[in-house]
């Protein structure tokens, strides 16, 4: 077990990670991602690299997922430093929705992702966001759209105004499950420019009550499509950006996300970072 985008023990996201576990039915990896109930558990299938990458499997509670990526950096750490013979500073996971790299930073300590090329998609209504979020039309920062944004797992990127909005922010269940009835992305992600700490540049907080997790405490895939979403409506006004992203802070658990986007000639490319800290190893029971 370890915790990602950490600020040390028993901060950042949970992530129980299962070696060499392709004799596991899909049932019983569904089985005990239910049991353990952390927002999601991966499942390295075996210690031998395919196609030039570690075959993995990602569970939520309640369903198996193509791409996320907290769990993305924990098991590449697990990898690094169980499954390899020698610890490499990049690597490889072979995912659902493809492959995915990874390199370690060795001089910050932090373990970064190479996500998929951004996908913007359609745009909300901001009075119907206010009723699934409990909040006043006036949090929403009128400037930027309300979107739907894909680098592997979509999500609906929510600008409001400011670290007051972000707190008060509610999920309605009833209007929340209703919203996503008919979109492709099943979480809401929503952010502001204020933050907890000074030397943070956003705080985020991210629900996604389909996955059966009310709120995650760190989310490596939506922060990804953040970071694609703010150099694509210029939100710093640049087309770069490399930004320091704080969230879990009401759970509580606060977590620290670092985000690089660019924008290329070929699109927009994202990377997301983070530490990753060991809290315990066990034995599962078959």
């Amino acid at each position: 077990m370890v915790d990602v985008f950490s600020q040390g023990k028993y901060t950042g996201n949970p992530l129980a990670v299962f070696t060499n576990a392709g004799h596991l039915a899909d049932t019983e990896m569904q089985q005990i991602a239910r049991e353990i109930n952390f927002s999601e558990t991966t499942f390295i299938l075996s210690h031998e690299p395919r196609r030039g990458g570690y075959d993995v499997r990602i569970f939520t509670p309640k369903e198996e997922v193509p791409f996320a990526g907290h769990p993305t950096l924990g098991t590449a750490y697990i990898l690094r430093n169980e499954v390899m013979e020698t610890a490499a500073d990049n690597l490889r996971l072979n995912l659902r929705n493809g492959q995915i790299p990874v390199t370690f930073d060795g001089a910050q300590s932090l373990y970064w992702m190479q996500q998929d090329q951004p996908f913007f998609g359609a745009t909300f209504d901001v009075a119907r966001m206010a009723e699934v979020l409990n909040l006043s039309v006036n949090d929403f920062d009128g400037r930027f759209p309300i979107q739907e944004v894909s680098t592997g797992l979509p999500v609906i990127v929510t600008p409001l105004k400011n670290l007051r909005a972000v707190k008060a922010a509610r999920i309605d269940r009833e209007r929340y499950f209703t919203l996503i009835e008919q979109t492709a992305a099943k979480a809401i992600l929503v952010f502001s420019p204020e933050t907890y700490e000074a030397e943070n540049d956003l705080n985020v907080r991210d629900f996604a009550d389909y996955f059966g997790v009310p709120e995650d405490p760190a989310t490596g895939s939506s922060n990804g499509c953040l970071a694609g979403y703010l150099v694509h409506h210029r939100y710093f006004g640049t087309q770069s950006i490399q930004v320091r992203i704080e969230q879990g802070y009401e759970i509580p658990r606060p977590s620290l996300l670092h985000a690089r986007a660019e924008q290329t000639e070929s699109g927009i490319r994202v990377k997301v970072g983070g530490r990753v800290v060991p809290v315990a190893r066990g034995v599962w029971e078959a």
